[in-house]
C-alpha cells in the first residue's frame, strides 16, 4: 500500500514537471525580485532587440579579477546582457580580457587608443597596501561589419569609483539599447550644421561632431548661400531633421532667418548655442589680463521672442564656478601654478527638481560667459533643462572683465536675492512663424504661419560645445579641460539634447531609470575586519559545528536502544 503511494507520487510529480516544461515553450515568463527593478527591461529596449534578426556580437572588455566596485559593474553588465539575450537569442555576448598576452600589452593598449578605447588606471586598496590596474570599461557592438564602442564607466569629476560604477550602472540599458538601435537600424536621422555667420571652427566642434556621426548622417550647410537663391537653400535644409548652430558672431539676414523659421515650421528641430555677449578667454592673455564684454546683436531677438523666450545681453556671476589655472610668483624667481575659482564661468549641476532625461544622471557642464534666459508667456511648452547656482547674480554689459576677479572674497550672502538663472531651455510645440502678419523678406510658396510640432534646444553659451585642442593641434574629448584635468559632462549632455530632439522611439526615457546598488563601505570593513571575518566565515563553521554535534547525538541516543 506504502509503495503505491509512494509510485503515485512519484508519477504525479513527475506529470507536474512535463507539464511545466511543455507550457515554458509556449509561454516566456521572468521575474525581476529585486526592489528597484533593474533586470526589468524597458518597453523601448523591448522592441528594440525583438527586431534583432541575424547574429549581434557584443564584446565585453572586463573580465579577469577586479576589486569589488568593478567587480559590480561586470557583474551588473553581464546580468543585463543575459537579459538581453533571454529575450532573443540572436544577441550573443562574450567577456574578454585584452592584456591576456601580457607580451603585446603596450601594443593593445597603443592599438585601443588609437580607437577611441581609454583604459583607466585603477589604484586598488587593500589594508594600506595599494596596486595600480588598467582597465578598459568598454564594449564593442557588432551587427554585420558595423560596429559601435559602449562606454560602461561613466567618468564623473570628483566621485569615487563606487560612485561612478553606482551611476554607470544606471546607464547600461540606455547604452547597449542605443548601440543596438544604432548597428540595426537602416535609416539614419541627418543632422546639418549651419555656417557662413562666422561660427565656431571646425576644429573646436570635431569633437561633438564624431560623435554625432557614430549614430546619424551630418552635414554642413553654409547659410551665407542663402543671399544667392534663399528658395533653394530652403528646399535643401528641409531634407535634415536636426540644424545646430554653434556661436555665429555676424548678424543673421532677414533671409537667413526665414529659412531657419520655416524648417522649425516644417517640424525641423533646432539647437541654437549662442552669445549675446562677445568676451574670450583668450583675450585675457594680455598685459593687463583685461578685456572689455559687450553685447552683440545677432539679429535673433524677434525670433526668440516669437518662440517664447529673450536672451538678456549680461553675464553669469556664480559662486559655483570652474576653475582656471594661474601662474603665481614672479617672473624668474619661481612661478607657481595654482587653481583659482572663475565665477564667470558656471559649474552647472542639472537640477534634482527637473526630472527631465536629457538631464537625468548627468555630471556638472561647463559654462563660460553664460547670460540668463527669460522664458515668455505663450502656447509654447518650456523646460529649463539647466540653471546657474542659487549663488549667482547678473553683471551688466559692457563691462570690463579682469583677472583680478580671482582674488575676490565672495560669500553666498553676496548672491542673496539672485540666482537660479535659466542657460538651457527646451521648447516644443507648433511654433508660430516670426513673420506672421509681416512681409517676407523673399517670397516662398510653401510658406507656412503656423506647423507641425516641433523642438528646440536654446543653450545661452557658445563654448558649451567647444572641444580644447592638444600641442599638436588635434581635438581632445569634449568636456575635458587640460590644464586643470577636469572632465566635465558637456559631451554627454550635448548628445543627450541631439538624442531627445530626433528621438522617435522614446530610448533617451530609458535614461531616467534609477537604480539602488548597495556598495560596501570599505573604511567600515577595514576597521571591522577581524569581527567581519569571523561573523563571514567562523560564525557558520561554529554553527554547522554544533549542528553536526546534535545530529550525532540525537541519532545515536535513538539507536541505542
Amino acid at each position: 500500500m506504502m509503495k503505491n503511494k509512494n509510485l503515485k507520487s512519484v508519477l504525479l510529480i513527475s506529470l507536474l514537471l512535463i507539464v511545466i516544461n511543455l507550457a515554458g515553450n509556449f509561454y516566456f515568463l521572468r521575474f525581476d525580485l529585486t526592489a528597484d527593478h533593474r533586470y526589468t527591461l524597458s518597453p523601448t529596449t523591448l522592441k528594440i532587440i525583438k527586431e534583432v534578426k541575424e547574429p549581434l556580437i557584443i564584446d565585453v572588455f572586463l573580465k579577469g579579477e577586479f576589486p569589488g566596485e568593478m567587480k559590480k559593474l561586470q557583474t551588473e553588465t553581464q546580468q543585463i546582457l543575459e537579459e538581453f539575450k533571454a529575450y532573443n537569442s540572436n544577441i550573443m555576448f562574450q567577456f574578454v580580457n585584452p592584456l591576456e598576452e601580457e607580451d603585446k600589452r603596450d601594443e593593445t593598449i597603443q592599438s585601443f587608443v588609437e580607437r577611441g578605447l581609454t583604459p583607466i588606471n585603477l589604484t586598488l586598496n587593500d589594508k594600506g597596501k595599494q596596486t595600480q590596474e588598467v582597465v578598459f570599461p568598454w564594449a564593442i557592438t557588432t551587427y554585420h561589419e558595423q560596429s559601435i564602442s559602449v562606454p560602461l564607466l561613466k567618468n564623473i569629476m570628483g566621485a569615487s569609483t563606487a560612485e561612478k560604477v553606482v551611476s554607470s550602472v544606471q546607464h547600461l540599458e540606455y547604452a547597449f539599447t542605443n548601440a543596438i538601435n544604432t548597428v540595426t537600424k537602416k535609416e539614419h536621422k541627418k543632422v546639418i550644421i549651419i555656417k557662413g555667420n562666422d561660427e565656431l571652427d571646425d576644429q573646436y566642434i570635431f569633437n561633438f561632431i564624431k560623435s554625432v556621426k557614430e549614430n546619424y548622417l551630418i552635414a554642413k550647410f553654409p547659410l551665407d548661400s542663402i543671399n544667392i537663391n534663399p528658395t533653394a537653400g530652403l528646399q535643401f535644409l528641409k531634407k535634415y531633421d536636426l540644424a545646430i548652430i554653434a556661436k555665429p558672431k555676424k548678424p543673421f539676414s532677414d533671409e537667413q532667418k526665414q529659412v531657419l523659421d520655416q524648417f522649425i515650421i516644417n517640424g525641423g528641430k533646432a539647437i541654437w548655442l549662442v552669445d549675446p555677449v562677445h568676451m574670450e578667454m583668450d583675450s585675457l592673455n594680455n598685459e593687463t589680463g583685461t578685456n572689455l564684454a559687450f553685447p552683440i546683436d545677432l539679429n535673433l531677438n524677434d525670433l526668440f521672442f516669437k518662440y517664447g523666450i529673450r536672451i538678456h545681453p549680461a553675464l553669469i556671476k556664480d559662486l559655483q564656478a570652474s576653475p582656471i589655472v594661474l601662474e603665481t610668483g614672479e617672473p624668474g624667481t619661481g612661478t607657481q601654478k595654482i587653481k583659482l575659482p572663475w565665477y564667470y564661468s558656471p559649474m552647472v549641476y542639472p537640477s534634482q527638481n527637473t526630472k527631465h532625461p536629457i538631464s537625468s544622471n548627468l555630471d556638472a557642464i561647463k559654462f563660460q560667459f553664460a547670460s540668463p534666459i527669460e522664458t515668455l508667456k505663450n502656447d509654447i511648452n518650456k523646460t529649463i533643462l539647466l540653471q546657474s547656482s542659487q549663488y549667482s547674480k547678473l553683471v551688466g554689459t559692457p563691462t570690463e572683465v579682469s583677472l583680478r576677479m580671482v582674488s575676490e572674497e565672495l560669500t553666498p550672502k553676496d548672491f542673496y536675492g539672485y540666482g537660479n538663472y535659466p542657460v538651457a531651455v527646451l521648447l516644443e510645440g507648433k511654433f508660430h512663424s516670426v513673420y506672421e502678419n509681416r512681409i517676407l523678406p523673399f517670397k516662398d510658396a510653401t510658406y507656412k504661419n503656423i506647423g507641425k510640432n516641433s523642438k528646440m534646444i536654446v543653450i545661452s553659451d557658445g563654448d558649451v560645445i567647444k572641444n580644447e585642442l592638444d600641442k599638436k593641434g588635434n581635438d581632445v574629448e569634449l568636456g575635458l579641460d587640460q590644464r586643470t584635468g577636469f572632465f566635465y559632462g558637456n559631451k554627454e549632455f550635448l548628445m543627450n539634447c541631439v538624442n531627445y530632439l530626433l528621438d522617435d522611439n522614446g530610448l533617451i526615457n530609458i535614461r531616467s531609470k534609477v537604480v539602488n546598488l548597495p556598495i560596501l563601505d570599505k573604511e567600515k570593513v577595514y576597521d571591522n575586519y577581524t569581527i567581519a571575518q569571523i561573523i563571514s566565515v567562523g560564525l557558520p563553521l561554529i554553527i554547522l559545528g554544533i549542528f553536526g554535534l546534535l545530529f550525532t547525538f540525537l541519532r545515536k541516543r535513538k539507536y541505542s536502544k
